[in-house]
């Protein structure tokens, strides 16, 4: 990474198959987000489908609320780097959990920068499937930017034009539709509106709609 102009600083999150760090670009002039995953250390169904899935979505994306993908390259020892713009004010939950509910005229202008992206992913047949308020960055005007495109997915369709039903659950529980935690095949472009409504109930109330203890108890709740 030195080679290539970038001075890499502290860890900004770790997941299953890869961490976040902050990094400084020579090139860019600005701060930068480096996700490295090493392939040596990943399930072979992540390596075959999402990985590739990630990759080639980050690469069509180019739209003001979406995070912005500068680089992506990988090395002889199978590290891949994906090189990405920095949320410098962090993810939403955070922002709520410090600032507290939004202001109606405050979650409205943000919603729309969210629902904007999602529409702009959708017009391209391209489905987030794991819309969470961790997933939603914050630029230093505290701007929007949608991240984590490791559960997207292109949509495939009929032969009547249609969209082939997902039967395939993604995401968090606390954010899903009712359809995707009981297994029932759905639209997975239906599944991140309803994503939608749960992150717009949180940016105005700062709580969780749902209580996703008991996800059995939990979808009995939603579908009353």
């Amino acid at each position: 990474l030195g080679k290539r102009g970038y001075n890499v600083g502290v860890t900004l999150g770790e997941g299953s198959y890869g961490k976040v760090k902050a990094a400084y670009c020579e090139r860019l002039k600005c701060n930068v987000a480096i996700k490295i995953i090493d392939k040596r250390k990943t399930p072979q169904d992540f390596l075959e489908k999402f990985l590739p899935r990630e990759i080639a979505a980050l690469k069509r994306m180019n739209h003001p609320s979406i995070v912005r993908t500068y680089e992506i390259f990988e090395t002889f020892v199978g590290k891949v780097y994906i090189i990405m713009e920095l949320g410098v004010r962090g993810d939403l939950l955070d922002y709520i959990k410090v600032t507290g509910a939004m202001k109606e005229d405050i979650a409205k202008r943000k919603f729309l920068q969210l629902a904007s992206a999602i529409r702009y992913c959708h017009d391209m047949d391209l489905a987030h499937r794991d819309l969470k308020c961790e997933n939603i960055l914050l630029d230093k005007d505290l701007n929007i930017k949608l991240s984590d495109f490791g559960f997207s997915r292109p949509l495939n369709r009929d032969e009547n034009g249609q969209i082939v039903l997902s039967k395939t659950f993604c995401g968090s529980a606390a954010y899903a539709a009712p359809e995707v935690l009981q297994g029932v095949p759905c639209n997975p472009k239906f599944c991140d509106i309803w994503s939608l409504g749960v992150i717009l109930y949180i940016m105005v109330c700062a709580l969780m709609p749902f209580d996703d203890s008991n996800i059995r108890k939990m979808v009995w709740v939603q579908k009353q």
